[in-house]
């Protein structure tokens, strides 16, 4: 892949992630696993990718003002705690097991903002 390529897809991957709110490391990890990496790999590096690129649009909302960090706190103490325990747990799962429960969590939350 072109370097021109890869970086139009990482502005893409900003992009969507702004728009959609962390949505870019469900495309982050696809395109890691084009360019050679197993799943875990992709999916380890999409956070090292996404972390930036969310910290980056966090602080525009927050200056814009379109964020309430009160509201933040019920979601970020026990996301914290679930991200510490993902990476114990990623550590543990196969490849082939952790693609299907990417695939999965994928189809399960466009089936939700389809039907919802």
């Amino acid at each position: 892949m072109g370097r021109v390529k890869k970086l139009l897809y990482g502005t893409l991957i900003g992009v969507v992630n702004i728009m959609l709110g962390a949505g870019g490391g469900m495309l982050t990890v696809p395109f890691y696993k084009k360019i050679g990496m197993s799943q875990k790999e992709a999916q380890i590096n999409a956070v090292a990718t996404i972390l930036p690129v969310s910290i980056v649009s966090a602080y525009i909302y927050i200056q814009n003002g379109d964020v309430k960090i009160s509201d933040v706190y019920v979601y970020l103490i026990p996301g914290l705690v679930g991200s510490i325990a993902g990476t114990f747990f990623i550590k543990r799962i196969s490849n082939k097991t952790l693609t299907i429960l990417f695939a999965g969590f994928i189809i399960w939350a466009g089936m939700r903002l389809l039907f919802k």
